[in-house]
This record gives structure tokens, sequence and C-alpha cells, in this order.
């Protein structure tokens, strides 16, 4: 299967079996982190795998009681020990850098047949108090993680000429 297709495949899923994900499955998905991309190669995520029930429960009300963070087999804590370096176009490189990293854990697990959803409610005091995280650490997302119940249906997506310009803001790159 293609990059495409697990692209297109890949839903956000709330609802996990009771199925523990296998050791070498989550250690390729973090191997994937591992070799993104970060500007300057700094390096700078850092990862809390959660697989204790009651520390899940505990994350869950700190993500907001959204009742899959509990119920997953796995929680990744994605995390950023930063220098809060900002790149010359303004932005500063963790948040992105992060991104990155879990967007290739994500497809990963797709193309190893697990699914994931990005969690980004979540109280970030909470969160370090829990997993024993220090002060300087900037926790930047939860994702979940397991075998699904049910995949959703895909959600409709902008039109690429909507999205997509050509050499100027006005003009769209879909040419008629």
């Amino acid at each position: 299967m293609g990059v495409l297709d697990i692209i297109k495949k890949r839903r956000s899923i709330r609802s996990y079996k009771d199925k523990e994900v296998e050791r070498d499955k989550l250690k390729t998905i973090l191997e994937a982190a591992r070799l993104s991309p970060s500007a300057s190669n700094r390096q700078e995520w850092r990862f809390v795998i959660v697989e204790d029930k009651d520390t899940k429960n505990r994350l869950k009300k700190a993500a907001k009681n959204q009742k899959f963070v509990g119920e997953a087999p796995v929680v990744i804590t994605c995390c950023a020990q930063t220098d809060f370096h900002v790149m010359t176009c303004g932005q500063m490189c963790y948040p992105i850098d992060l991104a990155i990293a879990i967007e290739h854990m994500v497809l990963t697990a797709q193309e190893l047949g697990l699914g994931t959803c990005w969690v980004g409610a979540f109280n970030e005091d909470e969160v370090k108090e829990i997993l024993n995280i220090p002060s300087e650490i900037k926790v930047v997302e939860l994702l979940s993680l397991g075998y699904s119940k049910v995949t959703p249906p895909q959600k409709e997506k902008l039109p690429l000429a909507k999205i997509a310009y050509y050499n100027e803001w006005a003009a769209s790159f879909i040419r008629k």
C-alpha cells in the first residue's frame, strides 16, 4: 500500500478494542517519530508511553473526560524538550517538529492496522503532574493508539481548487 492510500484510510479513532498493542508495533511507531525531520536537526521530541489503566483514566480526566483516552490501549504523551528556538520565518520550531513526528506515528500506525486520534483538549499542568513530567518540558499533544472497534466515514474535505494556488494567492492551482 502506498503512502497516499494510507493517508486516505486514516481516520480519527475514538473507539478501541480491548486488545493490547504488540511491543514490536509500538517500537516501529516510535521509530517512525525518531526518524522524522526537525528544524536544524534539534530532535526536541520526547514521548511518554502510557499503558497503565489507572494512569490512562487520570489522563482522561485531564483530557476533558474524553472517554476514548481512558479506553485506548496506549496513550502517547507527545512532549518537547525545547529551547524555544524561533526559525527565521518567525515560527517556533518545536510545535511544527512535534506535529511532523506525530503524523509519522499516525501514518505508521495506520499501515500496521492500528488507529489513532490526536488529542489537543487537555490540561497541560494536570498531564505533567500525572506523568511526573518536569516543568520545563512542553506537553504538545496526546495520541491515543489501538485497534479500532469501528472505522468512521471519511469527513468531507475541501477540493484542491479551494486550497492550492498557482504562483500567487489568487490564481487557482487547478487549471481549466
